[in-house]
Parts: C-alpha cells; sequence; structure tokens
C-alpha cells in the first residue's frame, strides 16, 4: 500500500463496527463506542442510510468483524491471566482496542504494525476525536518492503523473551501462503504460551457472497492472495513450532455469540475464526 492514507478496507471495516454500535440490537456483540468517533463526516454520513447496512452481505461481513475482534479479545484476556506480557496488533489499521482496553489489559505493552501512512490516517482520526494515544500503546510502522516484522517490532520497544499475543484479523487473506508461513514460523520461534488469534479465508470460490467481497478487495487494490481452509492451516501450525491449533466451526461461533439475536445478525459463513499458542 502506497497511497497516504488508511486502506480502503480498513475504512470498512471500522464502519461496519460502527455500524453495529448504532443500527444493530443488543446484547452488542462487540462493545466499541471508540468506533464511531474515528469515522470521518462522510463516513458517518452514510450511517443515516441503515438500508445500506441491511443486506444479507452487509449483515454477514459485519458479523465477522465483530465477532473475530470479540473473539480475539476474550483470547488475549485468558492469556493475560496466564501471563502474556505484550499484544502486537498485526495490520491494525483502524483497530480501537487500545482505546477501549478494559482494566485487565493495562499492564500489557501494546503494539500496533501498520504501514506508516496508515498509522499516520489513525493518529489523524484519534486526535480529531480528541483521544489520548494510552500510555502503554507503542506504535510499529513497518513497511514489510523494507523491514522484516521482528526487526520492526524491536525498533518499537518489543522483547523478543517475553509471552506475547498476536492478532492477526482479516490480513492473512492479502498474503501469499510463502509469507503466512513466515509470519507463523516467526511467532512460532516465541517463548512457550505465546499465542496468536487469527481469521482464514476458507475456500471463498464456493461462496457466493465471498466471492464478491473478494473481487470488491481486488478492484480497491488490495487483492487476496491465500485460500486456506481449517484443514490446511491446522497441520500447518503444528509444523511450525506450535504446541495447539485451533480454528472454531461456524455452529460454535453461531452458539458463542448469535443465538436469540433479533437483529439479523448470524454467524459469520466465509470466513473462519481461530488460535495457536506456542
Amino acid at each position: 500500500m502506497s497511497e497516504p492514507s488508511a486502506s480502503k478496507t480498513a475504512v470498512a471495516v471500522l464502519t461496519m463496527r460502527a455500524a453495529h454500535q448504532l443500527l444493530d440490537g443488543v446484547p452488542k456483540v462487540l462493545t466499541d463506542p471508540v468506533a464511531p468517533l474515528l469515522l470521518s463526516d462522510d463516513e458517518r454520513a452514510a450511517l443515516n442510510s441503515p438500508e445500506r447496512f441491511a443486506t444479507p452481505i452487509a449483515r454477514g461481513l459485519r458479523a465477522h468483524v465483530v465477532a473475530r475482534s470479540r473473539y480475539a479479545e476474550e483470547r488475549l484476556q485468558d492469556a493475560v491471566a496466564r501471563g502474556i506480557e505484550q499484544l502486537v496488533v498485526l495490520g491494525a489499521g483502524l483497530d480501537s482496542f487500545a482505546y477501549r482496553q478494559p482494566a485487565w489489559a493495562r499492564t500489557l505493552r501494546i503494539f500496533e504494525v501498520d504501514h506508516p501512512a496508515s498509522q499516520a490516517d489513525k493518529r489523524a482520526r484519534l486526535a480529531g476525536a480528541g483521544i489520548t494515544p494510552p500510555p502503554n500503546l507503542r506504535w510499529a510502522p513497518i513497511d514489510f518492503e523494507q523491514t522484516r516484522l521482528g526487526e520492526g517490532l524491536v525498533r518499537a520497544g518489543w522483547a523478543a523473551d517475553r509471552l506475547t499475543f498476536f492478532t492477526c484479523l482479516g490480513v492473512l487473506v492479502y498474503l501469499t501462503e510463502d509469507a503466512i508461513d513466515e509470519l507463523f514460523g516467526f511467532v512460532g520461534t516465541l517463548p512457550r504460551g505465546s499465542e496468536i488469534a487469527f481469521t482464514i479465508s476458507g475456500d471463498y470460490r464456493e461462496i457466493a457472497t465471498s466471492t464478491q467481497l473478494a473481487s470488491a478487495a481486488a478492484a480497491g487494490g488490495e487483492p487476496w492472495l491465500s485460500l486456506l481452509t481449517a484443514e490446511q492451516v491446522v497441520p500447518r501450525l503444528r509444523g511450525l513450532g506450535f504446541a495447539a491449533a485451533h480454528v472454531e466451526s461456524e455452529e460454535a461461533i453461531a452458539q458463542r455469540y448469535f443465538v436469540g439475536r433479533q437483529d439479523g445478525l448470524s454467524a459469520p459463513r466465509h470466513a473462519r475464526i481461530g488460535h495457536a499458542v506456542v
């Protein structure tokens, strides 16, 4: 990405999180009061046309976005209880966790990893909303065409010898399989008990909704490059140094977050959520 702003995908994800706060029913799958504050005036105005967010595609994608963040944050809370000291948010985009972090997260050192241009846009949005970055946040601006992940993290103050939790949400589809192996391999070398929460696309060609999403991403200059399934990724993770790896089923996510909802949100079908522990 070379444009001097957040990616279109990052803005779309932010808009979906904001739409969930303002348009969907309760209980919220993800409570994120910061998301609406980061929208531009034009992006916020789009929420005045709620019919745009009521289509099956919009609801399905929104359900995935909020469920994956809720899942990752629950895994993180469990990890903090067993000694995790650092959080690395890969492809942080306009993620808001650091700015609404609960009390249990305040012992963490949080590193947001993204392209420098995206981080500049985010800083501007935070300043415009009057939001001061928390003292436990570290920015890790990394242009992966020039800097390796480990090098960029160390430069930002990350300690390779401390337990770390990574989130990699909506990122793997944009990486080649070689790059995915490199990422997982890097995490797999970290101290035992480190963890990564991630999403994979599954084979989207079998699902019409995901085919449209992939086409839209490509048209925006951010093509999907990987089509990993749970059957592929779990043995791959175990071969890269992870003691445990698991991808949640659609049924498990439905039971966990979507039972009894009356607002049309249901468990996402075009993408899967999982985690792996070193």
